[in-house]
Parts: C-alpha cells; structure tokens; sequence
C-alpha cells in the first residue's frame, strides 16, 4: 500500500489507541510491523499481523463510525490511508480487493476452527 499512494505511517508503543469505537470512520489501516488488537462491541478480539489491512469493513461500506476498538498490542508500524485514497487504490488495482477477501476468507476459517464464530 506504501508503494502506490501518499499514506501516513503512524508508530505506537504498546497499549496506544488506534482508533475508538464510534470515532467517525475515515481511514483504512495496514499492520506493517507488530500487532494490532481489533475489540468488537461484543467483547471478541481478532489479531492483525504485518500485511494485514483493518478497518477496512467500516469504509468500504460507509457505516460511517468505526464498530470496534483498535490497540497495539507490541510497539506498531502501521499504514493509514484515507478512506477515498482507499476507494481510488481499490479502482486502480482490483486485486487488492481480492487480497481483502482473502484476508476476510482466512478469518472467518479461523473462527470456524475455534468455535468462535456463531450460524
């Protein structure tokens, strides 16, 4: 994602907010060095790794606040790229959304394998 367009690399110690629950949702983010911790409304946590893009859900279809809580959970490198930057990247480069499906395909066998995902 650095590599095709101007995005912000944002550098946090251990247990900084990435964004709030409810914060207006206006940027994608993309894990480049550590790990970001996602909390959802319901208390369930999914761990993102280097490579991996987050909050993607929330701009893609504009719910327009963010449904979770991001921390870093060891010092992180990550990618913030506003939300039309986003939309134009996808335009110009239509695998990358095949990357996010498979990134969302990955997650959701994951829960599958630990029972933490609910039918």
């Amino acid at each position: 994602m650095a590599a095709q367009v101007d995005c912000e690399v944002l550098t946090l110690p251990t247990g900084a907010k990435l964004f709030s629950r409810g914060a207006p949702a206006d940027s994608i983010y993309a894990v480049r060095r550590g790990i970001v911790e996602v909390v959802g409304e319901g208390g369930e946590k999914l761990c993102y790794r280097p490579g991996e893009f987050l909050s993607y859900q929330d701009i893609v279809w504009f719910v327009g606040t963010y449904r979770n809580e991001a921390f870093a959970r060891t010092p992180v490198e990550v990618l913030r790229l506003e939300r039309l930057r986003f939309l134009n990247l996808l335009h110009n480069h239509p695998t990358l959304a095949v990357l996010l499906i498979s990134q969302q395909h990955e997650r959701l066998r994951e829960q599958r394998t630990s029972g933490t995902c609910c039918y």
